[in-house]
């Protein structure tokens, strides 16, 4: 199977998981919310648990929660970010946002309840018969989607569009490792974790991977085509936020994204051919076009 087949393959594995979880909800404006804030997108986080799960013998029914869990907190984050106190866009996945299509309310509360879905998947005995990994996956997410992780990414990200100076390379650096690289490291060490297996290998592949993706956000923001994308483009350069594009400019940072690529695939090589998809994974980030 090729990589893209198996993402599509992946994501909609996934979301047929999350909308059967929905699916036994009340009929509430809320829950069509969250329905359709994890339809679409790439799925990139929870095929990356699936293919993790798979090199350590770990079957797609059972790692299908965790990949649900990790879809989930990543819509309740893309809900959240697009409100108008945040990044206050409009279009998401080519749709209305959450919070236009409905209101903000709703947008807050079905972000909310995304939040909650992901630790409730992960608790199930489906997830893991064993008690121990369940606890692990969750305090793992617990610190990667917190205030150790994603959520003070965005805090970072908040703080620098009134800093008195533009963010420097580290910092930015830093920033992304929270906002973006926490859930990606996550989805990456989770099948390891199920196994309880030593997820060192693949959360050096992650590292690389998560900092390659939000390089490759960076150059997309400058060259790409907001039809495409399905998403408001050029507002960091708008706003006079520092980019890893503004400080390495375009061709430094396409260097750096693709040296990037080359450190995720290395990192995979205890693994041999059986991760080969992964590396397609890496070589995606940088190549897609939305």
């Amino acid at each position: 199977m090729s990589f893209r087949d198996a993402l599509t393959a992946a994501a909609g594995r996934v979301q047929a998981h999350l909308a059967a979880e929905l699916v036994q909800y009340p009929d509430q404006p809320v829950i069509d919310a969250m329905r359709y804030a994890t339809t679409g997108g790439k799925g990139l986080r929870g095929f990356l648990v699936l293919e993790g799960a798979a090199l350590h013998g770990i079957q797609a029914d059972q790692a299908v929660w965790a990949a649900a869990a990790v879809e989930a907190v990543h819509a309740y984050s893309l809900v959240h970010d697009d409100l108008p106190a945040m990044d206050n866009d409009d279009l998401r996945r080519g749709q209305p946002t959450v919070h236009v299509k409905w209101d903000d309310a709703t947008a807050v509360l079905a972000g909310d309840a995304l939040q909650t879905l992901a630790f409730d998947l992960l608790a199930r005995e489906g997830c893991s018969p064993d008690p121990a990994v369940r606890v692990a996956l969750i305090a793992s997410m617990a610190q990667a989607a917190g205030a150790h992780g994603m959520v003070l990414g965005q805090a970072q990200d908040i703080a620098a569009e009134t800093a008195a100076a533009p963010l420097t390379l580290p910092q930015i650096t830093d920033l992304q490792a929270n906002k973006t690289g926490a859930l990606i490291r996550w989805s990456a060490e989770a099948g390891a974790l199920l196994a309880r297996a030593d997820p060192a290998p693949l959360r050096s592949y992650a590292q690389a991977l998560g900092l390659a993706f939000q390089i490759a956000d960076d150059i997309l923001d400058v060259e790409g085509d907001a039809e495409t994308a399905g998403k408001r483009l050029r507002k960091d350069a708008e706003a006079g936020k520092a980019t890893f594009v503004s400080l390495l400019g375009l061709q430094g940072a396409k260097s750096r994204a693709a040296a990037l690529v080359e450190e995720a695939e290395t990192a995979l090589s205890a693994y041999g051919a059986k991760a080969d998809t992964l590396r397609a994974a890496a070589r995606f980030v940088i190549a897609r076009e939305k």
